[in-house]
């Protein structure tokens, strides 16, 4: 790996961090949305840890985020797949025509036929 690429965990970690700061959570406040320790999701933020897909899966759940994008940043998935899912989650996001529990329940629909069709 080149020396001005952070590790993977440090990339994830920083998304991760990014993504519940603009949240306005703490990470007890986090913690107990996911039911992950807030000493491991501290670990995890640092890059001192690597999550399971569960623990990512929880952590995008609660922070509103599509597990695809944790999963790229994690280096499980590739970024075509990650790209595609992403512009999708930002178009229903940005229908000014569906109220935020609509984007919400088609956001977690979306998401639920891209598990069950193994992405």
């Amino acid at each position: 790996m080149p020396d001005d690429l952070p590790p993977v965990g440090n990339v994830l970690g920083s998304f991760i961090r990014a993504q519940r700061q603009m949240a306005n959570l703490s990470l007890r406040e986090l913690s107990a949305l996911t039911q992950v320790s807030n000493p491991y999701l501290s670990q995890i933020e640092r890059g001192l840890s690597e999550p399971s897909a569960r623990v990512l899966k929880s952590i995008a759940e609660a922070l509103n985020v599509s597990a695809e994008a944790l999963f790229f940043q994690a280096g499980l998935i590739s970024e075509p797949q990650q790209r595609e899912c992403e512009a999708t989650e930002a178009a229903l996001r940005a229908d000014s025509r569906l109220t935020d529990d609509q984007k919400k329940a088609l956001l977690t629909v979306y998401r639920t036929y891209l598990r069950t069709n193994g992405y």
